[in-house]
């Protein structure tokens, strides 16, 4: 076992010099080689060091690096960087979203990318790990402008991707309207009807049912597993839910649907704290029709609802929380407040939202804690079953689609839960969810040969 650490310590160490200024990546990459010295010693053909399977795995196949410049309603040319790193096709084709946010760097593009590989592994779906994306900021653009932003990046991307070889969906940014410009622009280029190509299209033309609820409804049906061990349920539970975006918006939705009542949402400005539970319809208004604030939620909601400028959501006491931001948005002390409220289970809807100390507060606590790479692989899962449906120009109902999503929820809830136990870290979703993607990755790796 110390072996296998000083490896592993020693590995991360050089991953971090051969990337430097990655912090996310390394978090990323930490979390989970502190997983695997247990699997070492259980199966040392993983540890060989003349394969080099990790050291494989932490290296992306290919990233791809690229100018794109669009002209906006003024005729003033910007010039953004687009992303896209394929980091692993060992089960399926690269699969994993596009990020339009400011924030976007390479590295926050390999952070998401890494994590893709073990969240698709989850799903049992055959699908490799990849994502990508771009410091545009469509927030406050015009359609036209998104349109065109839109159409340049498709331009480059377009040679790298198809439906056997990277398939892309939306992310941060990038909904519905900006996958419909994607996929005509990359219609338009190769002269080709490939639907498979993209995921989280209109349901009118190639999408599936139920892929914009995916991802939240599916963070809490895994809450819902979490509390199902425990002998407990979501019924008459009170929830805090970060973000206001579509993954807040369905984590809220399907809350309400089990029985939970959902008092918050949020955005960069601050909270909405509402005493009779969020209104899903007016949210929605807000939101996703007239792309306004949180806070005009506040105002026009009554009196049950306030806004709370700059505060952090996780101060209001509640049963269960769902981060469904952004990364690292839940630190330590946030951890502490919800523990001392007695929160009984976290659910990640975001990737990676909670800080490494902060599942450590939260796991020492006795929290039912769900990774994002286990309990928002919802999304990736319906974004392959909109695939399957590609495939067969079929178009499944969204009873079958939701029926299809519960049941890979309980199936990736089975395994982290049975994985963690089987290497003696009962409850320890995170050790669970790590080590059965690794060994899902890792044993096809071994099988296809040094590629």
């Amino acid at each position: 076992m110390k072996d296998s650490k000083d490896r592993l310590e020693a590995l991360r160490a050089d991953i971090e010099r051969r990337n430097p200024a990655q912090p996310e990546f390394h978090q990323a990459v930490r979390e989970v080689l502190e997983s695997l010295a247990p699997v070492f010693t259980a199966r040392p053909e993983y540890a060989d060091p003349a394969l080099a399977l990790v050291e494989r795995l932490t290296e992306p196949e290919r990233q791809i690096v690229f100018r794109v410049p669009w002209q906006d309603d003024r005729g003033r040319v910007h010039v953004n960087r687009g992303y896209r790193v394929e980091f692993n096709s060992a089960l399926g084709p690269y699969k994993g979203g596009l990020r339009f946010h400011p924030s976007v760097d390479i590295g926050v593009v390999k952070f998401l990318g890494f994590e893709q590989i073990f969240k698709n592994a989850l799903t049992g779906l055959g699908i490799g790990g990849g994502k990508g994306g771009s410091d545009f900021d469509p927030h406050g653009r015009s359609d036209a402008e998104v349109m065109r932003f839109c159409q340049s990046f498709m331009t480059e991307l377009h040679r790298h991707i198809g439906e056997h070889t990277d398939v892309p969906a939306g992310d941060i940014g990038v909904g519905g309207r900006e996958i419909g410009y994607l996929f005509g622009q990359y219609r338009r280029i190769t002269n080709r009807w490939e639907a498979g190509v993209l995921t989280g299209k209109g349901q009118g033309w190639g999408g599936s049912a139920i892929r914009p609820q995916a991802t939240g409804y599916g963070s809490v049906l895994f809450a819902a597993e979490m509390l199902k061990v425990r002998g407990e349920s979501l019924d008459g539970l009170s929830a805090v839910v970060s973000g206001s975006g579509n993954v807040a918006l369905h984590t809220i939705e399907k809350l309400q649907q089990l029985g939970a009542n959902p008092l918050t949402c949020s955005d960069s400005q601050g909270y909405v704290v509402d005493d009779k539970g969020i209104d899903v319809a007016l949210l929605k208004q807000v939101k996703e029709v007239e792309r306004g604030r949180v806070s005009a939620y506040a105002e026009r909601r009554g009196s049950s609802a306030r806004f709370v400028p700059g505060g952090r959501v996780w101060e209001v006491p509640a049963d269960i929380a769902f981060p469904s931001a952004t990364q690292n948005e839940l630190d330590a002390g946030d951890a502490r407040t919800l523990v001392a409220a007695g929160v009984k289970a976290v659910s990640e809807g975001a990737n990676m939202p909670t800080t490494p100390e902060a599942v450590r507060i939260l796991q020492e606590a006795g929290v039912a804690f769900g990774p994002g790479k286990a309990a928002n692989a919802g999304g990736v899962a319906v974004s392959a079953l909109e695939m399957s449906q590609n495939a067969g120009r079929a178009a499944w109902s969204a009873q079958r689609v939701e029926d299809e999503l519960a049941a890979i929820m309980r199936s990736i809830h089975a395994v982290a839960h049975e994985t963690a136990e089987r290497y003696g870290a009962p409850g320890d979703y995170v050790t669970g969810a790590n080590i059965a993607g690794f060994e899902r990755v890792a044993d096809a790796m071994l099988a296809q040969g040094v590629i």
